[in-house]
């Protein structure tokens, strides 16, 4: 419990360090004199919850609340009124402006601790929900509701988050040629904080490529690019992300890319499952990085897998990760299935320790029909 914060705002300083003595054994506790002295305190640090006296000076606890009520930023904090006012107008008016509960002196010290810890409870159920809400409309944004529709090829995608899930991010573009810019990252870090770094990240990607692909149709020249600004922008200086970059032409059956880091896709050719190998340095880490093109032919009936770590790292029956080799070996299973991206996703969980994924994943299956020219 000590990660909660409680404000006990009180005149009494009797009463103020019974209370500050007894919860500080479970929180973390502030304390003020009055109800202005709890503003002050609350424009630097807002408390997880506010148990406040009635009657004080300067302002009281009644003048306290409804400040607090009037800041969308303050308004939510849970609060409990404890006073020696036990008249029902006093209990009326507490309810009447949003107060959580209300305890009269003398009080029980284990009934306001069982009170506090309720409270506190309802808040983490609450966050938690509110959480989670948020993070599926994140996850919503970083991926697409359609996917490219060519003429001799299939194009599965699928994402599947753990928990909060991270901040794996997939898009893709069609340029005015009839080609297509399909991009993959994975933005360092977990829950909530990562999927709004790469919603802004992929917010600059998308706005980086409508603006070059006038110019020039090379990922590593997109790439570069795109580092400079993860190192110049205030808010994402800080963000570091492995991105794998494609330019996909149908026509001419070739994949162009550029790897910043990214987990290294397989091709599958006629003579099996191969690494991608090429890969150059995550973006965000330093200037003046270099960035390859590297081009991939796509054979009749062949395919590109590209996925983000979530597969690689899951724990196999070894005790070790199962690593970029299950990767080769998933994509020849896959090759020839009606399913391929389920053959892979079970593939996967069939080598694993675990019943399920331990990480967001994300996976990428696009395949040559056998009978294109």
């Amino acid at each position: 419990m000590a990660e909660h914060s409680i404000l006990i705002v009180e005149d009494d300083r009797t009463v103020r360090e019974l209370l500050k003595h007894r919860l500080g054994k479970h929180y973390n506790v502030a304390t003020a004199t009055n109800g202005q002295d709890a503003l002050d305190h609350v424009e630097s640090s807002i408390p997880d919850l506010i148990i406040s006296d009635i009657m004080m000076p300067k302002m009281d606890g009644f003048a306290l609340q409804s400040a607090l009520q009037s800041d969308k930023n303050t308004r939510v904090i849970p609060f409990i009124f404890l006073t020696a006012r036990a008249d029902e107008p006093a209990r009326k008016q507490g309810e009447r402006t949003g107060v959580d509960d209300y305890i009269t002196k003398p009080f029980d010290m284990d009934q306001l601790l069982s009170r506090v810890e309720r409270l506190l409870e309802r808040v983490e159920v609450f966050q938690s929900n509110l959480d989670a809400e948020i993070g599926r409309d994140f996850s919503n944004r970083l991926l697409p509701d359609r996917l490219p529709d060519v003429n001799g090829y299939r194009f599965d995608f699928h994402a599947e988050a753990h928990a909060q899930g991270g901040g794996d991010l997939f898009d893709w573009v069609e340029t005015d040629q009839g080609t297509y810019f399909l991009t993959i990252g994975d933005v360092m870090g977990k829950g909530l904080r990562a999927k709004f770094y790469a919603y802004s990240f992929l917010s600059y990607v998308r706005g980086t490529l409508h603006t070059l692909l006038k110019e020039s149709t090379s990922p590593a020249a997109v790439m570069q690019s795109i580092n400079e600004m993860l190192l110049s922008d205030e808010v994402l200086e800080d963000t570091f992300a492995s991105f794998l970059l494609l330019h996909w032409n149908p026509h001419t059956h070739t994949v162009t890319y550029a790897n910043a880091g990214h987990c290294r896709p397989v091709l599958v050719t006629p003579d099996g499952p191969e690494i991608a190998e090429h890969s150059d340095l995550i973006l965000g880490l330093e200037e003046d990085t270099s960035f390859s093109d590297v081009t991939l032919d796509l054979a009749p009936g062949g395919a590109l897998f590209a996925y983000t770590d979530g597969l690689t790292e899951q724990p196999g029956r070894n005790g070790n990760m199962l690593g970029e080799a299950a990767m080769r070996d998933l994509a020849a299973e896959a090759q020839d299935r009606d399913q391929p991206i389920e053959a892979i996703r079970t593939g996967t969980l069939d080598r694993s320790a675990e019943d399920d994924f331990q990480d967001d994943i994300l996976i990428l299956w696009m395949q040559r029909s056998p009978n294109t020219d």
